[in-house]
């Protein structure tokens, strides 16, 4: 309590450090500064890149995983500055579920708004909480998150996780990225960016995991980051959809278990039953569902023959 009296009391901006992000890679750490307004209400301040080889940027409207990261950011920033995480504990996503708002195009500069609930301590420091997110450029709303995330303590994580902890031993039983689907059918640039692989089955694909990505595998890690489930439901959903090129407007998402390196994880498309207009997506490992995503696509404005329609697999 004293600590959160003292940041009420200054009510300055702070420099967010680089390893609060859990990047590696400076270029790659969104944040630059924060404030505590409550007890567990924060401001964030985040630079978008004007220019980037992974993200969507410029006149392209905002990219829902860049606006993703953003978010997971804040996680990590605010345990370690705000609720006293030391650095090398484990932040697990639960839930995220977030809503875009369509603009013409993405702005360099947002401030998030960020209000924390439920909050579980172990002393001083927070095991897990929810957040509860508004970003704006200005006035200007550009999207809203919330989402469930807990934190582990290395002795706990590597109880956990047991062999798979050890980062060297699972990144040697990983398994080679298979051949990737057309970039144009996951809505991508490149195929080096495309993190699905065809199947003979409609409607399913095989979760493609390149850990020589330079964006989605930053440093080293023991499973897939939830960044790159992300972005397989957002290209698998693109896949599935009539109406091409598309994009997600909102996604709301669930993460039941780890997906690991060392066995095929299959990406299924449905139509969403609680939601007709969107596309469920569904990830399964070892016959046991490992994370769900529904997702809200919009069409992406492009040209009359990007936009005919595909007989693509799946249907939404």
């Amino acid at each position: 309590m004293i600590r959160i009296a003292q940041d009420l009391a200054s009510a300055s901006w702070a420099p967010v450090p680089q390893s609060y992000s859990h990047k590696r890679n400076a270029d790659e750490t969104l944040l630059t500064s924060w404030q505590r307004t409550g007890p567990d209400r924060f401001l964030i301040k985040a630079g978008w890149p004007g220019d980037h080889s992974f993200y969507t940027t410029g006149a392209d409207g905002t990219d829902p995983l860049l606006f993703s990261e953003t978010v997971r950011q804040c996680l990590p920033v605010l345990s370690h500055a705000a609720y006293d995480v030391p650095l090398g504990h484990h932040l697990l996503w639960e839930t995220y579920d977030y809503s875009l708002v369509e603009s013409p195009s993405a702005p360099r500069e947002i401030t998030l708004h960020i209000d924390c609930t439920d909050i579980s301590r172990r002393g001083t420091r927070a095991g897990a909480a929810t957040a509860h997110i508004r970003a704006l450029h200005g006035d200007s709303l550009i999207g809203t998150a919330t989402t469930r995330f807990t934190i582990q303590t290395p002795a706990v994580y590597r109880r956990l996780r047991g062999e798979y902890a050890d980062v060297a031993h699972a990144l040697e039983r990983r398994l080679a990225p298979p051949p990737p689907l057309p970039e144009q059918e996951a809505g991508r640039e490149r195929p080096y960016d495309v993190v699905l692989s065809p199947t003979d089955i409609p409607g399913r694909h095989q979760l493609r995991v390149d850990t020589g990505h330079p964006v989605l595998f930053d440093h080293p890690v023991d499973h897939v980051p939830g960044i790159l489930l992300l972005d397989a439901a957002r290209q698998a959903a693109h896949a599935a959809s009539r109406v091409r090129p598309a994009h997600p407007i909102g996604m709301t998402t669930r993460f039941f278990r780890y997906v690991e390196f060392d066995a095929p994880c299959w990406i299924e498309t449905a139509i969403d039953p609680a939601h007709p207009d969107r596309v469920l997506v569904t990830a399964w490992q070892n016959d046991k569902e490992c994370f769900t995503a529904s997702v809200a696509l919009a069409a992406t404005r492009a040209t009359p023959a990007a936009n005919a329609p595909h007989s693509g697999r799946g249907a939404a």
